[in-house]
């Protein structure tokens, strides 16, 4: 019997968390299955350069403009592209065994293609359904969709997952962390180290990274209040702008570091490649989100490079990081807590060491490409039962998949 043959949908272009996660199991199931995208950009390049087949499939202006806060209106204008576009879907999904949707909108397009062409669909619920991220009326849409259109939920955390049976979903789920390579984090040497410092200009100075697109709930502007209380300390913003909003923001931070006398001390570097080696390049990763994260993919990177992390004590954060243990947790959108936090680890390396390494070891344990694999699977399994396991190769264990965003 072949694996499940399985129709990969994600509305997004860019590389960001969710894409790179679904990048990996999409790859997994590369044999059998085909994933659709609602629009173009570099996730498109990298699904192909990985032997994953893939199209960007047209769904129209008003699709596109919906997005967490949309209201009613919103959501009917976007009708008449949905519609077309679930026609499309369900004609293309009687060649697969199940649907697999990645995000909120490709559920309810999903959706109604599984139901049209009679084929199970998967919901992989990466945010979490609250009224900080989304309005009232887009969290009663996804539940109304899981609950009549899908047969079952992965969750990428028990918060995640809290919030959506709090919204009222019904479905059997299942919690599935990302997984996330160790390999790119271990090749990273002390003279890769040395160098990135010297092209960054840092010297001998403690540094101290948040790896995040640059967005107003994303807190970087929390890191670099903190850090105006921190003579000599530097900041590496990896990530910029991503979605529509953002870009206010971005220059917003630019501001406040030249207001803060902080121009020479912050870093813009954009999106970067090289994650693994800039992480490695930190003294301490933050991550400063002051609404509840979902997961927390960065916080896991940032353990595997085996440096001390601090996130806010919200959401899936909680379920990664033991404070004092293996990282530590701070009060959302609290400055003061943050700067306190940030001296004490920068005063005590010896400390920081200890605890950085047990989290590198508690992240390879719990956060690896396989068991995430295995979970994924699992839950196939159950729906296409007469489908075998997916065979997991010994490359799946060195991934050099890396977020750059989130």
């Amino acid at each position: 019997m072949p694996p499940p043959r399985i129709l990969f949908l994600d509305q997004s272009g860019a590389l960001g968390g969710g894409e790179l996660y679904l990048l990996d199991v999409a790859r997994a199931y590369a044999n059998t299955s085909h994933v659709v995208l609602f629009e173009d950009g570099p996730f498109l390049d990298r699904l192909r350069a990985e032997g994953v087949s893939a199209e960007v499939m047209e769904v129209g202006e008003s699709v596109h403009a919906v997005r967490k806060e949309a209201g009613p209106r919103a959501l009917l204008s976007a009708l008449p592209g949905l519609t077309q576009a679930v026609c499309r879907l369900a004609h293309r999904a009687r060649d697969y065994d199940l649907i697999f949707a990645n995000t909120q909108k490709t559920l309810f397009m999903g959706g109604l293609a599984g139901w049209w062409s009679a084929r199970p669909v998967v919901w992989n619920l990466h945010d979490l359904l609250s009224p900080e991220h989304f309005t009232a009326t887009t969290r009663r849409l996804a539940v109304w969709g899981a609950n009549r259109l899908a047969s079952h939920v992965i969750a990428n955390s028990q918060a995640t997952q809290r919030t959506f049976t709090d919204a009222g979903g019904r479905l059997p789920t299942s919690v599935v962390y990302n997984g996330i390579a160790p390999a790119p984090f271990r090749a990273v040497g002390p003279a890769e180290v040395a160098h990135q410092r010297e092209q960054l200009g840092l010297g001998a100075a403690p540094v101290v990274g948040v790896f995040s697109r640059l967005a107003p709930w994303k807190g970087q502007h929390v890191l670099l209040d903190a850090v105006a209380t921190l003579p000599n300390v530097h900041i590496l913003l990896v990530g910029d702008a991503l979605f529509e909003g953002d870009d206010a923001y971005a220059a917003a931070l630019r501001r406040q570091a030249e207001e803060q006398g902080l121009s020479d001390r912050v870093h813009f570097l954009g999106f970067r490649e090289d994650v693994p080696t800039l992480m490695r390049t930190c003294d301490v990763v933050a991550h400063t989100s002051v609404s509840p994260e979902p997961f927390g993919r960065v916080i896991v990177e940032g353990m595997l490079a085996e440096r001390p992390v601090v996130a806010t004590r919200a959401g899936g954060a909680l379920e990664i990081i033991d404070h004092g243990a293996t990282g530590w947790l701070v009060p959302p959108g609290e400055a003061s807590a943050l700067a306190t936090t940030l001296r004490d680890l920068l005063a005590a390396p010896d400390r920081t060491r200890s605890v950085a390494a047990a989290g590198r070891r508690a992240a390879e344990a719990r956060f690896s490409p396989t068991q995430m694999l295995l979970g994924i699977d699992r839950v196939f399994q159950k729906i296409c039962p007469t489908s075998s396991p997916i065979p997991l190769p010994d490359s799946v264990c060195s991934s050099d998949h890396v977020c750059k965003q989130t």
